[in-house]
């Protein structure tokens, strides 16, 4: 490896897990180099093997690895390989510039006795302290997802950094919560430019101010006052104008969308996403209890059953155990769905409730269910979805590349539910800032055909909305 100069580039070692996370990690250290010990290549290669997500990045990274290589020498390998960028869809915003270096020789040991064993994340840290001795004029830097090792390598004084690069916010806080509070002038300072006219029932107002450069399609609006307003930005045709609309009213009994009625102001904001033909990708946002699944349910019974605007409602989650994992399960795919499906199981029982006592409540669930279609996320590749209603719940334990991988099945006519509670993560290495849900949540909310809200009021229970606020 070629020395450099004190005030040059960092150089990077990287985890096995954090290629693993992400394939085109390679890609993401823009002018800045990359170092990837011997174990490392190791342990991709032990985990080529499967149909499993993981095996399918590692398989990525080795064609990455094998073209980038391609035909180079060894001392083309020993001065380091150039980092250009192989993907089109997926580069990044800067350009890399940086190289790639291979563990092409030994390093001598430099791990305490406190450090026993010959593990695959010790040999990492030996490997980052003896760059460190070799190359004390740059900055030699811990790439890894694993907290433990960056723990330890604190302890020994290696600069250890968490794989920042697929964060698609660098706070939770700072995530589109789809809703904004207007002030109480509203009416006062809009009197004179706000233009209010009517199509088809609908009441629309264009409104002109600074404050509408903040404003994103689709996103709702609402007023608190003596006139209270509760809208939708329908359209942006000048960055400081926008046209909105005033949305139905699905708190009142007549406007109940499959005998549910909404019980609070982001509930009725998420029926009138769900129920707009429009928006193909809807993404609800919320605690446990504050409705997500019911809603989402009631708005695809509505528009399958009733409007037949779509053919049939699919419904699949993240298989994550919360707690031990109880083995394999017989059946069928939808059989061993099933026990999964619990929220689907108790909603059906609250929507499926007519006149005609037990029997009528049995013919109600058959109908239901024979519309609703359980599928894993398993076997998702390779499939077209054509006029379905789609609900994804627990959508919080996706990665961004499978959130893109199921996005990316749907077929014309056809809607995307996303469901799920950010604060509430079972994935290992997925944070609330690298969550699939808030990159879709982020990078959605600038289109046009797409609508996202936070619900944050708990309708479950007295007993649960405690529990929530106290344990």
């Amino acid at each position: 490896m070629t020395r450099r100069r004190p005030d040059d580039h960092c150089l990077f070692v990287l985890d096995t897990n954090v290629l693993i996370h992400d394939p085109s990690a390679l890609f993401r250290f823009q002018e800045h180099d990359i170092f990837l010990a011997m174990v490392v290549l190791e342990e991709l290669d032990a985990g080529k093997k499967g149909l499993s997500e993981v095996a399918r990045n590692v398989r990525q990274v080795s064609r990455f690895l094998d073209e980038l290589m391609g035909r180079a020498s060894k001392a083309e390998i020993d001065a380091g390989i150039p980092l250009h960028s192989l993907l089109k869809n997926e580069a990044p915003k800067r350009p890399t510039t940086g190289r790639l270096y291979f563990q092409t020789r030994h390093l001598p040991l430099r791990l305490p006795e406190s450090l026993p064993g010959n593990t695959a994340d010790n040999q990492i840290l030996a490997t980052t302290l003896a760059l460190g001795a070799e190359f004390p004029e740059r900055r030699v830097v811990l790439v890894s997802k694993d907290i433990n090792l960056r723990i330890k390598a604190a302890v020994l004084g290696i600069p250890a950094e968490d794989y920042a690069s697929d964060q698609a916010l660098d706070d939770a806080s700072l995530l589109y919560s789809g809703s904004t509070r207007l002030g109480p002038d509203f009416w006062d300072t809009h009197s004179k430019a706000l233009g209010a006219w009517k199509e088809e029932g609908r009441t629309f107002y264009r409104v002109t101010g600074p404050e509408v450069l903040g404003w994103y399609p689709n996103q709702c609006l609402f007023v608190e006052d003596k006139n209270p307003l509760d809208a939708i930005v329908r359209n942006k045709p000048a960055p400081e104008t926008a046209v909105i609309e005033r949305i139905a009213d699905y708190t009142h009994p007549r406007r109940s969308v499959w005998g549910i009625q909404a019980r609070n102001r982001e509930q009725n904001f998420a029926l009138n996403l769900l129920m707009d033909a429009d928006l193909d990708f809807v993404s609800l946002i919320g605690a446990a209890g504050t409705g997500k699944t019911l809603l989402a349910l009631a708005a695809g019974l509505t528009q399958v059953l009733d409007h037949t605007r779509y053919r049939e409602i699919i419904m699949t989650r993240v298989t994550v155990p919360v707690g031990e994992d109880i083995g394999f399960l017989p059946g069928t795919e939808e059989e061993k769905m099933t026990p999964w499906m619990g929220a689907l199981m108790d909603n059906l029982e609250v929507l499926a409730q007519p006149e005609g006592g037990e029997w009528g409540r049995a013919a109600t669930n058959d109908l239901l269910r024979s519309r609703i279609r359980i599928h894993s996320l398993n076997f998702m590749r390779g499939r077209t979805f054509l006029n379905k209603y789609i609900i994804l719940d627990e959508a919080q334990n996706l990665t961004a590349k499978q959130m893109k991988t199921l996005i990316t099945r749907a077929g014309p006519g056809t809607k995307i539910v996303c469901l799920g509670n950010i604060a509430q993560i079972d994935t290992p290495y997925l944070t609330e800032t690298t969550s699939g849900l808030t990159y879709v949540v982020d990078r959605f909310k600038h289109w046009e055909h797409s609508g996202h809200i936070t619900l944050v009021r708990g309708e479950r229970s007295r007993l649960a909305d405690f529990a929530s606020a106290e344990l």
